[in-house]
């Protein structure tokens, strides 16, 4: 399932990256994966930013800006059976149809 085209911030600089493959094995999404004894992204827009990868990266290749918008409000839906609200109308409802 992708959530939203072209707007994930993953992103890794591989010159710091060690391939220990630690990235590939948070990943709820299967977004990453170990090419070349580096972390790769296979797929941006099936990242949902949940910040596992970066979290636990201990040489700090990876960054995302994790709870951001859509994705975050999807993962809150999904934990307390409520409906998506990512707020993106700024109105504290889901009048922008993003999710």
């Amino acid at each position: 399932m992708n959530y939203l085209k072209n707007v994930s911030t993953l992103w890794i600089d591989r010159e710091k990256c060690t391939g220990c493959g630690m990235c590939v094995e948070v990943c709820p999404r299967g977004v990453l994966e170990i090419l070349d004894r580096k972390a790769s992204i296979t797929d941006l827009d099936a990242c949902i930013e949940c910040g596992a990868c970066q979290r636990n990266c201990a040489f700090g290749a990876l960054s995302v800006q994790a709870g951001v918008g859509c994705a975050q409000a999807l993962i809150n839906a999904m934990i307390t059976g409520g409906e998506p609200n990512c707020d993106c109308g700024g109105k504290g409802n889901n009048e922008a149809g993003c999710c």
